[in-house]
């Protein structure tokens, strides 16, 4: 069964950080990443990340967030840094087989508060 599981999300205060990860099983996902559904807009890139290292960012949030993947655990993590309230919503990861099949995780919660 493929899958991909979210983890680390939560609540934090606006200026602090936090990191969440995704693990991948049931299938070899030579893309990872994730996007994040924020209330009222599309859902929309966040970062993504292949197997040989090279990264995509949505140009708002390069500067902030870092992304990273741990190969041989199919493991991919998100850095948020100097988070605001406007980067509240569900953060949902994202695999891309070699095939182009695409696959989503549940999403993980992440609260900013002022």
């Amino acid at each position: 069964q493929v899958q991909l599981v979210e983890s680390g999300g939560g609540l934090v205060q606006a200026g602090g950080s936090l990191r969440i990860s995704c693990k991948g099983s049931g299938a070899v996902f030579p893309t990872l990443g994730f996007f994040r559904q924020t209330p009222g807009k599309r859902r929309e890139l966040v970062a993504t990340i292949t197997t040989s290292g090279r990264t995509q960012y949505a140009d708002s949030l390069k500067d902030r967030f870092a992304i990273s993947r741990d190969q041989a655990e199919i493991t991919v993590h998100l850095q948020m840094n100097n988070l605001t309230v406007d980067d509240t919503g569900v953060y949902v990861c994202y695999g891309r087989r070699i095939r182009g099949e695409e696959f989503w995780g549940q999403g993980t919660q992440v609260t900013v508060s002022p």
